[in-house]
């Protein structure tokens, strides 16, 4: 991956991991009531999932890359629109709290399971995968890139999540979770659906 793509992917990874959704009511909660300390449990609990779904990305991406390189461009195509769609979505639901649904349990079981069921999860990985990785070039490579690249990212993001809970209390929900904010976060998504999926465009890449 060169340093350009890398630079990309990195912004659109930040961007991916801090928009605020479940997990990071999950973690501003947590370090508001068991504090910053015992909330790390639940960050372990996310990278736990953000490593599964990472992997089974990049096997996926390589299953089509081996197939069909036209089936890995339509997936790039979809990709891309779907990035498209969370900008939107998230663009309308600004305005809308996010809720939390999950069984009670452990810190970490809760934390993985609503990682897990988050409705950008799956689609949200492979989206990102698709637009990412460059089939001319070893997938083994780029995983050394990669996967160290949003596991850090990940990581401090949500343990910021879980500071500012510490921190702040409440008031950290209210100023995660501002209108504007959201909204400027969503408007990235768009812009980078749009990008990628100009670039994936048989004959403009």
């Amino acid at each position: 991956m060169s340093w350009e793509g890398w630079t990309i992917f990195a912004v659109f990874w930040a961007v991916f991991v801090t928009t605020p959704g479940p997990n990071a009511v999950n973690c501003i909660t947590n370090g508001m009531t068991i504090g910053f300390r015992r909330g790390l449990i639940a960050v372990l609990a996310i990278l736990t999932q953000a490593s599964l779904f990472l992997t089974l990305s990049a096997l996926g991406i390589t299953a089509l890359i081996v197939a069909s390189p036209v089936a890995f461009q339509a997936v790039k195509l979809l990709g891309a629109a779907f990035l498209i769609y969370m900008g939107v979505r998230g663009w309308i639901t600004a305005r809308r709290m996010v809720s939390v649904d999950a069984p009670q349990g452990s810190v970490y079981w809760r934390a993985f399971v609503i990682a897990t069921i988050n409705p950008k999860s799956v689609a949200g990985y492979l989206a990102a995968f698709s637009q990412f990785v460059q089939p001319d070039v070893p997938i083994g490579q780029q995983m050394w890139v990669i996967f160290p690249t949003a596991l850090t990212l990940t990581a401090l993001s949500y343990m910021t999540y879980t500071a500012l809970g510490a921190g702040l209390g409440r008031a950290a929900l209210g100023a995660v979770f501002n209108v504007w904010l959201r909204r400027v976060l969503a408007l990235c998504f768009i812009v980078y659906g749009v990008l990628l999926g100009s670039a994936a465009t048989p004959g403009r890449a």
